[in-house]
């Protein structure tokens, strides 16, 4: 895998390249600004980036705005953001346009080596990986009227584990069913959800947004 990094954090750009290297992963430029950043996509055209949501210079949400520019100029090029705290309207603003190719997770979880390579190559594959802090923080600001009520509190928690990216069977095996048993709750979800069957059957992307974004 070919990736970009953009952290203005010399120490943890250093780390994130050296770490990444050590799992066989070609670091093609790593940057400390939003404008490098979408300089190093345009010349080395990655298979993913890993960006801080705030870079100079002003360090609000520099990094967040060059990874939704990035992908307009390259529909569905995946994006890792890392965040020192929970921004649930980062969260929420980058998933806007499909959460294909999506993670957000806070910067405590690349000391996690396993997790955190493992969310970024779901990522790079196509799929969504948010830090279940994150979740955990969307959960307890629902509102009265969110959808979401209608689900049972095993509904939400599969709901959950989906949003984190985990397949079925990885969900079965983190809640100790069987994968039918996983298959019936998603089924329940979809159904409670309003989300019918689409022709591109991507009900499982739409479950989870509306999870976010609710």
């Amino acid at each position: 895998m070919r990736v970009v990094i953009a952290e203005d954090d010399a120490l943890l750009r250093e780390g994130l390249t050296m770490l990444l290297a050590s799992e066989g992963i070609t670091v093609e430029a790593a940057v400390d600004t939003a404008d490098a950043l979408l300089a190093a996509v345009a010349r080395h055209a990655p298979e993913a980036v890993v960006v801080d949501v705030r870079l100079p210079p002003d360090f609000r949400d520099e990094g967040l705005r060059a990874a939704t520019e990035a992908r307009s100029r390259v529909p569905g090029l995946p994006v890792l953001v890392l965040s020192s705290y929970v921004e649930e309207a980062a969260a929420v603003e980058l998933l806007q346009d499909g959460a294909d190719g999506i993670g957000y997770l806070l910067k405590q979880r690349v000391g996690k080596v396993e997790e955190f390579i493992d969310a970024l190559r779901r990522v790079a594959a196509g799929g969504t990986a948010i830090d279940p802090e994150v979740i955990s923080q969307l959960l307890v600001r629902r509102r009265a009227n969110d959808p979401l009520h209608r689900l049972t509190a095993r509904e939400r928690e599969v709901l959950g584990l989906m949003a984190e990216g985990l397949s079925n069977a990885e969900i079965a095996g983190r809640l100790f069913l069987s994968g039918g048993a996983i298959n019936k709750y998603i089924r329940s979800i979809f159904l409670k959800l309003d989300l019918p069957p689409t022709e591109t059957g991507n009900r499982r992307v739409l479950a989870v947004l509306t999870y976010l974004k609710a």
